[in-house]
């Protein structure tokens, strides 16, 4: 099951799915590939038979496309079935030129009641001209879904749900720390999700099991090294540098992951002495894991106010000296990190 969201023709299609009566047209965008495809294929069970999919399901993508084409395949009758489904896939509608928009607008208003028009925009991105004829046709004639990428709560309910389908079960704190870790597009976490569960040998999933096999993306690395850090960690910190350096990371990614946290760190610092909460400085940064916010504002109890200026200054010094200094990379990041490590005690 996907988790539940806010969108409104989100929810429209999901009710028309639940009575098993798609609308005529829809348009679906977005980050979450995961829902987008997941709704796809509800769209193909509800209303393809079994066995016929070949004859009622027409399907183009970009340039391969054309408004002919669209308009050929809508006007395919079903094969023994009450309705046909046709799939546009990446056709940049609002790139065609006046004549060809035309022609569209005026086939979105008068689809028939037998097809099912579908556009996708997988690679690429939807910008719609809401200026246009063309924009208001598909609002008008039929649903624009935005797969957006799932709140915190949601997401956390859905890894929980994913993991009792494989006989586990993960706690809510650890379900967030696999957000942070591995990022929260749900085709790479229901991947993360089939490894780990593979892996565990108890039935509740545990924070090492996760840390074993789990593929952390690499502002979760830089995060834990730089937390390291901060909790006076300096063997933990160079280890994870090094390993960043051996899988040849970008010196560049690193300080700037290493540059993002200082200032989220500073940030942190200001809240807490000026009474601020955590909701306040997620809000600020737009940071969603919860897991994450809670890591930072612990980190900053233990650090001064100028200390985390110190840390952000040099981060920013560091990142010229890193442009003039080709083929430096690792005697520049690993001599940050020292002085950060050696900084920390020096400077209140």
């Amino acid at each position: 099951m996907p988790p539940k969201t806010d969108n409104t023709a989100m929810r429209e299609l999901k009710r028309a799915l639940k009575a098993g009566e798609p609308g005529r047209l829809y348009l679906f965008h977005g980050e979450e590939a995961y829902l987008r495809d997941y709704y796809l294929g509800e769209l193909k069970q509800t209303l393809l038979p079994a066995g016929l999919e070949d004859f009622n399901l027409h399907t183009a993508q970009g340039k391969e496309c054309s408004v002919d084409w669209i308009e050929q395949a809508v006007d395919c009758l079903p094969m023994m079935s009450e309705r046909t489904l046709v799939l546009v896939t990446d056709f940049d509608v609002y790139g065609q030129n006046e004549g060809q928009r035309a022609r569209l607008t005026a086939l979105l208003s008068d689809i028939p009641d037998y097809c099912c028009l579908v556009f996708v925009y997988d690679l690429l991105p939807y910008k719609a001209d809401g200026r246009s004829k063309l924009a208001a046709a598909f609002k008008t004639h039929g649903a624009v879904v935005n797969f957006q990428r799932q709140e915190q709560g949601d997401l956390t309910d859905w890894i929980c749900r994913r993991f009792k389908a494989t006989g586990h079960s993960i706690d809510t704190e650890d379900a967030r720390y696999l957000i942070f870790l591995c990022g929260d597009l749900m085709n790479n976490l229901a991947s993360e999700i089939g490894k780990i569960a593979a892996y565990a040998s108890a039935q509740r999933v545990t924070r090492a099991d996760i840390d074993a096999v789990a593929i952390p993306q690499i502002d979760a690395v830089v995060f834990q090294m730089t937390d390291a850090i901060a909790h006076k960690n300096f063997d933990k910190a160079a280890s994870v540098l090094a390993d960043l350096l051996h899988a040849q990371e970008p010196g560049m990614k690193i300080l700037s992951s290493m540059g993002k946290y200082f200032r989220q760190l500073y940030t942190a610092r200001l809240y807490l002495d000026n009474g601020k909460g955590r909701d306040e400085f997620m809000s600020l940064w737009g940071i969603k894991n919860s897991w994450q916010a809670d890591k930072l504002l612990d980190a900053a109890r233990g650090f001064s106010l100028t200390w985390c200026r110190h840390a952000v200054r040099r981060c920013s010094e560091t990142e010229l000296l890193l442009k003039t200094s080709y083929g430096q990379e690792q005697e520049v990041l690993v001599s940050l990190l020292m002085e950060l490590a050696a900084g920390r005690r020096a400077i209140r």
